[in-house]
C-alpha cells in the first residue's frame, strides 16, 4: 500500500467501520479484512493511530486492527507475514513518542507494544527496555505515565512466557531493574500520601496515585515471576515487609478522600497490595513464611477489631479473608500427622506459626465475629431479597469466593473451622444454645442472629457430626420454626430449610424422611416466599439424591411434590431459576422411575413452550433435554405425541452446522439414544435424523462412544433399512477413523460391526465389507492386545459363517495388497487364529470360533487340510469347554440376560431376539461337527479322509469319538 491518497481511503473506510449502521459497517469490515495481508497496510494504520487530530473512533478502530494483525501476521513463519522493513518502522514509531492524550487509546497502544515484545524481545527489539527506562524518568508527567503504563503491559507479557530461555531473560531483567522500580514506587507512594494529608489538589493526588499503582503492578510481576527464590533477594524482602505499613497508611488516606475517582483508585491500590501478598504466597510459599505472622496480625486487626473494621471496604475484606484462607490451605505449610516424619524445616516453621497464632481465645473471637457480624444478612441483601428473590436464592458457585463477599466469608469460616475443629466446635455449640429459644416474629435482629448461627451450623455440618443430635433438633425445634408463617420469619424458614437439606445426607434418620418431605412440601406452596420455595426445591434435591433415598417411602409425597415443583417452574422468571427447578424434577423422575407416569402430562405439555422461550439460554435448553431423557425412560415408550417435539430438538443438537451443538450435543445424543431404545418401529423422521451421524462420527472423539451406540441401536431397530440407506457411508467413515482410534474406541466399533452382521447376516457382511480388509490385516499381522484379537477373530468367524463370498473377496483384497496368493494369506491368518484361539476366554467367542473352524472343514481349502490336526484340536477344546451350555432351550434366557428380567425397553427385546437367532445359541457344535465330517468324507473320499485323520494324534481322536462318529 502507498501512503498519501491511500491513507485517506483507509481513514474513510475506518470511519465507516465505526458506524452503528450494519449496512455501512459490514462492507467496511469486509474491505479491511481484504487489506489485512497487503504490504504497507499496518504502516498506514499506524500513521492513522499516531495522528492525534483524527477522530477518536477512527484511531480506536485502527489500533484494534493493528493488534489483530500482530496476533496473526507478526511472526516470521506466519502465512502472509508482515514484511521485516514494515515491522521495523512500526516498532521504531511506537517507542518514538509517549504523549498519547486519550487514556483508552494509550492503554491499547501499550498492549500493542507488549504483544510485539512478547514475540520479539529481547533479540529482535533490544532498544525497547532502555527506551522505556528513559521515558519513565521523563520530567513530563503525561509522558512518564504512558511510559509506566507501557512498561507494566510489557512486563506482564514477558512474565507470562514459560520457556526456560525466556524465564532466564526475565529473571536477569528483573534483578537489574528491581531496585530502580522499587525506589520509584516508594517515591510515588510517599508523594501521594503526603499530598492527601496536606489536602493537595485532587488532580495532583490522582497523578501520583496512578503512578504508584502502575509501579506496584510492575513490582508484583517482577517479584512473583522474576526471582527463583524471592526471599534470597534483599530488595524483594524489603518490598514485602513495607507492604503492611503502606496498606495501613493507604487505608487512613482513603478516609480523608472525598473525590469518587480518587477513592476508587485508592481502593485499587490497597487491593493490589494484598494481591502482591497472595501472589507470592501462591507461587513462592517458602519465601512467604516470614510474612505469615504479619499477615495474620494485619488481617485480623482490620477484620476482627472495632478499630480496624472502621477502615474496611468490600474488596479489601475479600482479599483479607482470601489471604487467611490461602495460608491455612497452603499444602507446603501442612506437615504429616507425625511431625517427626516431616523433612522440610520450613513446613514445620510455618505450621508452628499458624498454631501459635490461632490460640483458643483468638479462635473464639474470630468465630464469634464471623457469625455475629459477617454472617448477618445486610440491609442490601434483604432489599435484594424483596426486589429479586430468584437471584437472591440461587447459590453462587465455582470461584465466586474470590470475588464475592458472602461466599468468601463462608469459605474462610469452613476452612478455619475444619482446621481447628476441636477448639471451635464448643464455641459454635454454645452459640446454638444461646439462640435455641423461639424468637419473636417482630424481633428482626434476633431473627438475623439466629439465621447467622444456623448458617454456621450448615457450613460446619461435616465437622459437627459427632456433636449435634440432629434428629432431636429437627423434631423439637426446627420443624416448629418452619410453621411460623409471619413474613419476618421467612428468613428462618429459608435457613432451616437449607440446614435440613445439608444435614439430610449427613445425619438424619430414615424414619424422619417422611417428616422432612412434609416440611418441604409445605414450603413449596404458592403462598410461600419465592426464595424459601427455591431453597425448599434444593433441599428436596438433596433428599432425593441421597444414597438412602427410598422411592417407596416417597410414594405418598410424589404427587404433591411434583405438582408444586411444576408450578414453581412456571412461576419462575429467571432462566437460571427454571434450570435449577427443572434439574430437581429431572432427578425426581430418574429416582422414582415409571412411578412418575401418571404425573407427567402437564410437564410434557409445558416443555415445548419452555423450549421456545429459552432460545437464547443454552444451559436451560441442556436442562430441558436432560429432563426429556428421564421422561422418555420413565414412560417406557415414545408416544406419537412426543416425537414431533423430541426429534427437532435432537436434529438441532446433533447438526454440526448449528452453533447450538457446542452446548447441546452430549445431552441430545443421550436423548437420541433413549428415544431409539424406546421406539417400536423405525419412522421416516428417525431415519432422516440418522443423516447427521456420518459427520458426527468425525466431529468429536469425546462423544464417539455414544455415537457408535446410537448406530448400533438404530441398526437393530430396522437392520435392512438402515444398512441400505446409511450403512456403507457409516462404515466408510469408521474405516477412516479406525487408523487413529485408541483400543477402547476400536472395541466399541467392533461391537457395532458385529451387530450389523448378526442382525442381517448377508446384507451385514456386504455393508461392513469396506472395513473388513483392515480387520483381517490386524489378524494377519498378529494383534498383540488379546481383547482386540478375540474381537477381530469374532468378526472373521461371523463373516465366514454368514457369507463365503464376502470372506473370499476380503482374502483376495488382502492378497493383492501383499502380492501373495489367496491361499498364502488364508494360511497366515489360520496360523494366527489357531495360535491365539486358546487365549480367547469368553465362551460365546470360543464357540463362535469353533463353529467357524468347523465350517472351514468343507471348503476344500489346502491351508485348512495342511493344518487339519491343529484345527481338530481347537474344535475339540471348544467341545470340552462348553458342552453346548450356550444353547437356548425350553424358553431359558441366554447367560447374558439371566438377571435382566423383565426387559425394560423395546431395545432390550430386540437384543433378546438377536440372541435367539445367533448361531452360537442355536447350533449344537457336536451335531454341526458330525455333519461337516460326513460332508468332508463325501467330498474327498474315504482314503483321503482317513489320511487326514491319521495326522491327528490318537488322544485327540479318542476324545473326539466321545462326541461324534468319525
Amino acid at each position: 500500500m502507498n501512503t498519501g491518497s491511500t491513507q485517506d481511503i483507509v481513514i474513510e473506510v475506518l470511519q465507516r467501520a465505526s458506524s452503528q449502521n450494519p449496512e455501512v459497517l459490514k462492507p467496511a469490515e469486509a474491505k479491511l479484512r481484504e487489506w489485512e495481508t497487503q504490504p504497507g497496510f499496518y504502516t498506514v494504520l499506524f500513521n492513522v493511530l499516531s495522528n492525534h487530530s483524527l477522530d477518536i473512533n477512527v484511531r480506536w478502530i485502527a489500533v484494534l486492527y493493528i493488534k489483530n494483525g500482530i496476533e496473526r501476521y507478526w511472526r516470521k513463519n506466519a502465512p502472509n507475514a508482515i514484511l521485516e522493513a514494515e515491522k521495523q518502522n512500526i516498532k521504531h514509531g511506537l517507542i518514538l513518542s509517549f504523549n498519547e492524550p486519550v487514556s483508552q487509546i494509550a492503554v491499547q497502544r501499550a498492549v500493542l507494544i507488549s504483544k510485539i515484545a512478547r514475540i520479539d524481545c529481547p533479540k529482535e527489539w533490544p532498544e525497547l527496555f532502555p527506551t522505556l527506562l528513559q521515558v519513565i524518568e521523563s520530567p513530563d508527567s503525561l509522558v512518564q505515565h504512558r511510559g509506566f503504563l507501557t512498561l507494566h503491559h510489557v512486563v506482564k507479557a514477558i512474565a507470562s512466557k514459560r520457556l526456560t530461555g525466556d524465564r532466564r531473560f526475565f529473571q536477569e531483567f528483573s534483578s537489574n531493574i528491581y531496585s530502580f522500580v522499587l525506589n520509584l514506587w516508594n517515591n510515588f507512594t510517599e508523594q501521594f500520601m503526603n499530598d492527601v494529608m496536606k489536602g493537595a489538589a485532587s488532580q495532583l493526588v490522582l497523578t501520583n496515585l496512578e503512578k504508584a499503582l502502575l509501579t506496584l503492578r510492575i513490582l508484583r510481576k517482577l517479584t512473583v515471576f522474576g526471582f527463583y527464590k524471592p526471599h534470597q533477594n534483599q530488595d524483594c524482602m524489603k518490598f514485602l515487609k513495607v507492604i503492611f505499613d503502606r496498606a495501613k497508611m493507604a487505608l487512613q488516606c482513603r478516609k480523608h478522600l472525598r473525590d469518587k475517582e480518587l477513592v476508587e483508585q485508592c481502593e485499587k491500590f490497597i487491593t493490589h497490595l494484598t494481591k502482591v501478598l497472595i501472589s507470592v504466597l501462591d507461587v513462592h510459599p517458602f519465601s512467604f513464611i516470614d510474612f505469615i505472622q504479619p499477615s495474620f496480625e494485619f488481617t485480623t486487626y482490620f477484620l476482627f477489631t472495632p478499630d480496624g473494621i472502621n477502615f474496611l471496604f468490600e474488596r479489601f475484606i475479600i482479599q483479607c479473608f482470601n489471604l487467611i484462607k490461602n495460608i491455612l490451605l497452603c499444602v507446603e505449610y501442612k506437615p504429616p500427622k507425625i511431625l517427626e516424619m516431616c523433612k522440610q524445616e520450613e513446613t514445620l516453621k510455618a505450621h508452628e506459626i499458624k498454631i501459635n497464632f490461632f490460640q483458643a481465645n483468638t479462635l473464639t473471637e474470630i468465630c464469634r465475629k464471623l457469625v455475629s457480624h459477617y454472617f448477618i444478612l445486610t440491609q442490601e441483601e434483604l432489599e435484594m431479597w424483596d426486589a429479586d428473590p430468584e437471584t437472591f436464592a440461587i447459590d453462587e458457585s465455582g470461584d465466586s469466593w474470590k470475588y464475592s463477599l458472602r461466599p468468601c466469608m463462608e469459605t474462610v469460616f469452613v476452612t478455619i473451622f475444619h482446621e481447628f475443629r476441636d477448639a471451635l466446635a464448643p464455641v459454635l455449640l454454645e452459640m446454638i444454645h444461646e439462640t435455641n429459644c423461639i424468637v419473636l416474629p417482630e424481633d428482626t435482629q434476633g431473627i438475623l442472629r439466629k439465621d447467622a448461627v444456623y448458617n454456621a451450623v450448615n457450613l460446619a455440618a461435616y465437622d459437627l457430626y459427632d456433636e449435634v443430635d440432629f434428629d432431636s433438633w429437627f423434631t423439637n425445634t426446627l420443624t416448629h420454626e418452619l410453621k411460623m408463617k409471619q413474613n419476618n420469619y421467612r428468613v428462618i424458614r429459608r435457613r432451616v430449610c437449607a440446614l435440613i437439606g445439608r444435614w439430610t445426607g449427613i445425619k438424619l434418620s430414615s424414619e424422619l424422611r417422611p417428616a422432612l418431605y412434609e416440611c418441604v412440601i409445605n414450603l413449596l406452596g404458592p403462598d410461600e416466599d419465592m426464595a424459601v420455595r427455591l431453597t425448599a426445591s434444593a433441599t428436596l434435591r438433596y433428599a432425593i439424591d441421597d444414597f438412602e433415598f427410598s422411592s417407596d417411602q416417597f410414594r405418598d409425597y410424589l404427587d404433591p411434590a411434583f405438582n408444586l415443583l411444576f408450578n414453581l417452574l412456571k412461576e419462575a422468571n429467571e432462566c437460571e431459576t427454571k434450570m435449577h427447578v427443572l434439574n430437581v424434577m429431572t432427578l425426581m423422575v430418574e429416582r422414582v422411575g415409571q412411578t412418575i407416569k401418571p404425573h407427567t402430562d402437564a410437564l410434557i405439555h409445558y416443555l415445548p413452550l419452555l423450549w421456545t422461550e429459552s432460545e437464547d439460554h443454552n444451559m436451560l435448553r441442556c436442562a430441558i433435554v436432560s429432563t426429556l431423557v428421564q421422561l422418555v425412560k420413565a414412560l417406557g415408550s415414545v408416544s406419537s405425541e412426543l416425537n414431533p417435539f423430541l426429534l427437532p430438538i435432537i436434529q438441532l443438537g446433533t447438526d454440526t452446522n448449528q452453533s447450538a451443538i457446542v452446548y447441546l450435543l452430549e445431552d441430545c445424543l443421550e436423548l437420541w439414544l433413549t428415544v431409539l431404545e424406546n421406539s417400536t418401529t423405525m419412522s421416516n423422521e428417525l431415519l432422516q435424523l440418522f443423516n447427521n451421524m456420518p459427520t458426527l462420527l468425525e466431529y468429536s472423539t469425546e462423544n464417539l462412544r455414544l455415537c457408535l451406540l446410537i448406530v448400533l441401536v438404530h441398526t437393530l431397530l430396522a437392520p435392512d433399512l438402515v444398512m441400505r440407506t446409511h450403512g456403507v457411508q457409516v462404515i466408510t467413515v469408521c474405516d477412516n477413523l479406525m487408523a487413529d482410534m485408541k483400543n477402547e474406541g476400536i472395541v466399541m466399533l467392533i461391537r457395532m460391526l458385529e451387530i450389523f452382521i448378526r442382525s442381517s447376516p448377508i446384507l451385514g457382511c456386504e455393508t461392513v465389507f469396506p472395513i473388513l480388509p483392515r480387520i483381517f490385516q490386524k489378524i494377519y499381522e498378529g494383534e498383540d492386545y488379546p481383547l482386540l484379537m478375540s474381537m477381530y477373530l469374532s468378526i472373521l468367524a461371523r463373516v465366514l459363517l454368514s457369507s463365503h463370498d464376502v470372506f473370499t473377496r476380503v482374502l483376495r483384497t488382502l492378497a493383492q495388497v501383499h502380492n501373495e496368493t489367496d491361499e498364502n494369506v488364508l494360511g497366515k491368518i489360520l496360523n494366527v487364529w489357531l495360535s491365539k484361539m486358546p487365549m480367547v476366554s469368553q465362551l460365546e467367542q470360543r464357540k463362535l470360533l469353533g463353529l467357524a473352524l468347523t465350517n472351514l472343514l468343507t471348503t476344500q481349502s489346502r491351508p485348512v487340510f495342511q493344518r487339519f490336526a491343529t484345527v481338530m484340536v481347537n474344535i475339540l477344546e471348544c467341545l470340552n469347554d462348553m458342552e453346548d451350555s450356550l444353547l437356548l432351550s425350553d424358553g431359558r434366557s441366554p447367560s447374558d440376560y439371566d438377571d435382566v428380567v423383565p426387559y425394560e425397553t423395546d431395545h432390550d427385546q430386540r437384543k433378546k431376539q438377536l440372541i435367539l437367532s445367533d448361531p452360537v445359541h442355536t447350533i449344537v457344535l457336536k451335531d454341526y461337527l458330525q455333519s461337516q465330517m460326513y460332508e468332508l468324507r463325501n467330498q474327498i473320499g474315504l482314503p483321503q479322509y482317513e489320511q487326514l485323520l491319521q495326522t491327528v494324534d490318537p488322544d485327540t481322536i479318542s476324545q473326539l469319538k466321545g462326541y461324534i462318529t468319525l
